[in-house]
């Protein structure tokens, strides 16, 4: 039986189609799908306060803890932000969100990795949004109809805050909490892939933290 092959000029123009249509496809994510609850007013009310804007002091960066975190964050992601300012800048803000959180920054940052890769712009196939992969509803639930979770502070303030929610809600239990976050409680797969995420941001500090309480401990 005789076979076609394509000729070289039709082949490249196949592979330059399919380029192409790789191009135009969405920017999207892996993360999974958070369930929507039915919240009491008090946490919904919570929930919204904690979200409020407001930004980091204009000063923020001088901070010598600041400072010296996003010093040591910054190399790792030189490939995701080339502009210096944009990374400061982004350091900054999740720096800041976490702590207001009452989160590891390090935790975030290993969030950030799994769900969108540092893609601002990130969709995922259950329409989560952004950097943290904040679902839509959320916006309806705590926030305002003017809220965009493309932005950055936004996004961030979002993200760090439902975390929080849900490390309260299992009370400290971080493999539950990320397993609510992602919509995957009960499965191994997501809290373990953050957790090795984390660690690859884990700074001077927290190492010397963790070596210092298991002398402690011993």
């Amino acid at each position: 039986m005789k076979q076609h092959r394509l000729r070289p000029r039709t082949l490249i123009a196949a592979h330059l189609l399919v380029a192409a249509l790789a191009c135009m496809a969405p920017i999207a994510a892996h993360a999974g799908a958070q369930i929507e609850e039915a919240l009491a007013p008090s946490v919904a009310s919570g929930l919204s306060r904690a979200i409020a804007d407001n930004p980091a002091p204009s000063n923020y960066t001088e901070r010598a803890d600041v400072r010296g975190w996003v010093a040591q964050m910054s190399p790792k992601l030189a490939s995701r932000f080339p502009d210096g300012a944009a990374r400061v800048e982004f350091l900054a803000t999740v720096h800041y969100e976490a702590t207001r959180a009452g989160l590891d920054p390090q935790l975030v940052l290993g969030v950030i990795h799994h769900e969108s890769n540092f893609r601002k712009y990130a969709i995922s196939s259950a329409d989560a949004r952004g950097y943290m992969q904040v679902m839509p509803f959320w916006v309806r639930l705590i926030g305002t109809p003017d809220q965009n979770l493309f932005q950055l502070r936004t996004n961030l303030r979002y993200g760090c805050t439902i975390l929080r929610h849900y490390l309260d809600v299992e009370n400290g239990d971080l493999y539950r909490a990320l397993g609510r976050y992602n919509g995957s409680l009960g499965q191994p797969e997501y809290p373990t892939a953050v957790m090795a995420a984390m660690k690859r941001y884990q700074s001077i500090a927290s190492v010397a933290a963790v070596q210092t309480s298991d002398v402690l401990a011993h």
